[in-house]
């Protein structure tokens, strides 16, 4: 029956969407964007929910080679029915017929890798890229990534005269094995770097986490640290738009420039626009990024400086978003700290989120308390005593599963003791808990390690296209190998444990490095055995100190930058805290006010004149509703919130609240007719601006 690997292929698709709708934001993404991420993630969820069908098949398969009746000589029957009747054997769930695995595996990988390694660095290249036509992108694109691909190229060319120089005969079979075993490879020496890292860490987290006087210093430390990061991405970003306003004095409004320029200021929110116009009035155009040349930029100059305003961008939205994520944490970390010792036992918020009614119903005040100030500490210290023997016994098995006489591998031991009872429904089961475990530990490295923090997966749809794209080619690229790993560790890898009856379909489209010895019977045996002194490496914090007395501050306990920056954080959050109730002081006079006086329509027909409905200069304009990389949400009526002071008029309170105390309070206060109707907030004033083919 194969209702488990439908199932497996729907929990796959329902997973990778509800993963895409959290992380990112669909009406904003471009569809091919959407599609190619979505695409990547279900697959690689795919591999890993199939992966220990195929493992059972596998066995029964190789139970009923083992009690194939033999034939008595000379007697030559038809015993193709007696073969599938053996009573030793039972069939496991969710088998499928023969074609199916290979087929299966054909399309899932193949795909997969021609998402990794040529569509999605072309995409990413392509949003990165400054130029002004499709064209122009592509071209970009094309030559970024030849620069990039080109150190592979050689690599794989002195492979092949490696090979040439020995006498092997090559076909189009040996080829292709050649080209999926070079990825395999790549992946599997990522795969050990994050494992040697991620097995020791994420046990150390979750009991560190269970402590929750620890988590909230070091909440503060990564506030202090974001901070730091956000001033310097609006620094930078000031720079570049006050030489962006230099470039715009100086191109006339009917020069063949003027459409390139104005398509990089359309990417450009207004209230980052209004900010540089007024520095530039400041200083005088003699800013940092200033310049004062009057002579015409060329169309290069526009593409670089284009790029910059991109990149620029992209990394401010990426620190105000992980900056709005971390400021969450924090203050829901004061909260616990603040109620765990309250006596009525209610979970009480400083500043309390809007909770719909079911979820009032079913996670109620004093349910949450209970699980926040009493459950949470015992059961993440349960979740790290497992965690941590899972995470002994991968190491374990990693330094000894090449050893076949004896079986030292506990991994291939407790596959092989279900086998001798064909209990399938345990073999599945362990398979899939191990290779979930292997997959959180990857992937969450990813978003631990600082280096890589450039791409990032933010909640509440923060997530940009670079960090979607990103996620995706990485799922893609270290999925495979992990599973081969997995496989080599219970005895499932021909080219690993010889003399074995049949190995998974899996391995069999995979294919091995077996016409280069020094991979097959070198790498990919003794590399893994390395995760043992990166695991030891995490366990004393040596990449921690190494990377503290090179001046990255890192969060160790007992120094004194740790400690000052501890204290920093408490008092940004301290800082974001008196804004938040400043904001919400004055929406609640402003509430009052509007009570007390029912009857005055001044206001609403003050901002009526510039809503969209009106025949203002600002319809259509741009808001900072849009977004840094106009991505507004098209929903929206921009006109609504466009800024008043370029009419001069007097600025409404939502834009003084904001221009005082940053826009990190996301507050928009203004007088409204008493009928004026919720609904009306959500008009449709057309469609939602694309990320990717918005310049043309």
């Amino acid at each position: 029956m194969a209702y488990l690997l439908s199932f497996g292929i729907v929990a796959a698709l329902f997973l990778a969407s509800i993963s895409l709708y959290r992380y990112g934001n669909i009406p904003r993404q471009h569809i091919l964007v959407t599609l190619s991420v979505l695409t990547a993630w279900c697959f690689s969820f795919l591999i890993v929910f199939t992966i220990p069908l195929d493992v059972t098949s596998t066995l029964y398969r190789q139970c009923l080679e083992e009690h194939r009746p033999t034939p008595a000589p000379g007697n030559v029957t038809n015993t193709t029915s007696t073969t599938n009747l053996t009573p030793e054997c039972q069939e496991p769930w969710g088998m499928v017929p023969a074609t199916v695995f290979p087929n299966l595996w054909r399309i899932i990988y193949w795909s997969s890798q021609f998402l990794t390694w040529l569509i999605m660095p072309l995409m990413q290249s392509y949003l990165k890229a400054g130029d002004f036509t499709v064209k122009g992108k592509l071209k970009s694109a094309l030559i970024e990534n030849a620069i990039y691909y080109g150190s592979y190229l050689f690599i794989c060319g002195v492979l092949l005269i490696y090979i040439a120089v020995k006498g092997e005969s090559l076909d189009w079979q040996k080829l292709k094995a050649i080209a999926s075993s070079a990825s395999n490879t790549w992946g599997l020496f990522l795969l050990v770097l994050l494992l040697g890292y991620a097995l020791v860490e994420v046990p150390r987290s979750l009991w560190n986490n269970a402590k929750p006087g620890f988590a909230l210093q070091y909440a503060h430390f990564k506030a202090a640290k974001l901070s730091t990061e956000k001033a310097e991405a609006e620094e930078h970003v000031d720079d570049i738009l006050e030489s962006l306003q230099c470039i715009s004095r100086v191109i006339p409004n009917n020069h063949d420039l003027r459409p390139c320029l104005e398509t990089i200021l359309r990417k450009v929110p207004i209230e980052l626009q209004e900010r540089a116009s007024r520095n530039f009035a400041r200083t005088g155009g003699s800013g940092m990024g200033a310049t004062s040349s009057t002579i015409l930029p060329s169309e290069k100059a526009l593409i670089r400086i284009h790029k910059q305003v991109i990149k620029s961008l992209q990394t401010l939205q990426r620190t105000e978003a992980l900056w709005s994520v971390q400021v969450q944490t924090v203050l829901h970390l004061e909260d616990v700290a603040r109620n765990i010792h309250s006596a009525e036992r209610r979970f009480k918020a400083e500043f309390p989120r809007q909770r719909s009614q079911l979820e009032r119903i079913c996670y109620s005040a004093t349910l949450q308390w209970y699980w926040e100030c009493v459950l949470k500490a015992p059961f993440l210290k349960t979740l790290c005593v497992v965690t941590a023997t899972m995470s002994a016994m991968v190491v374990w098995s990693e330094l000894t599963f090449f050893s076949r006489k004896p079986v030292l591998s506990i991994f291939a031991n407790v596959i092989y003791v279900a086998k001798e009872s064909y209990d399938f429904f345990t073999i599945e089961v362990f398979s899939m808990v191990v290779l979930c475990y292997f997959f959180y530990c990857t992937y969450s490295t990813i978003l631990r390690i600082r280096f890589l923090n450039l791409y990032y997966l933010a909640p509440h749809h923060q997530t940009n296209e670079h960090s979607l794209i990103f996620s995706g080619m990485l799922l893609c690229r270290l999925t495979p190998p992990m599973c081969l790993n997995f496989l080599g560790l219970i005895h499932m890898d021909t080219h690993i444990i010889p003399n074995r009856i049949m190995e998974t379909y899996y391995t069999q489209i995979m294919g091995h490095m077996d016409v280069i010895g020094i991979i097959s019977n070198g790498f990919n045996i003794y590399f893994p055995m390395c995760m043992l002194a990166f695991c030891l490496a995490t366990w004393f914090s040596l990449g921690s100190r190494a990377l503290n007395a090179l001046g990255f501050q890192q969060f160790l306990q007992n120094e004194t930058i740790a400690t000052e920056l501890v204290q920093e954080g408490k008092d940004l959050i301290a800082r974001e805290k008196r804004r938040r109730q400043r904001a919400e002081e004055a929406m609640a006079r402003r509430r009052d006010f509007s009570q007390a006086n029912p009857t005055l329509g001044g206001g609403s027909d003050y901002l009526s004149k510039y809503r969209s409905g009106g025949t203002g200069a600002l319809v259509g304009s741009r808001t900072p509703a849009d977004g840094l990389l106009r991505d507004g949400d098209g929903s929206f009526d921009y006109a609504a919130v466009a800024s008043s002071s370029a009419l001069g008029v007097p600025r409404s309170l939502s834009e003084e609240i904001n221009d005082r105390f940053g826009v990190s309070t996301s507050v928009q206060v203004g007088f409204r007719d008493p009928d004026y109707e919720a609904e009306h907030d959500r008009r449709i004033v057309g469609t939602p601006p694309r990320g990717l083919f918005d310049d043309v």
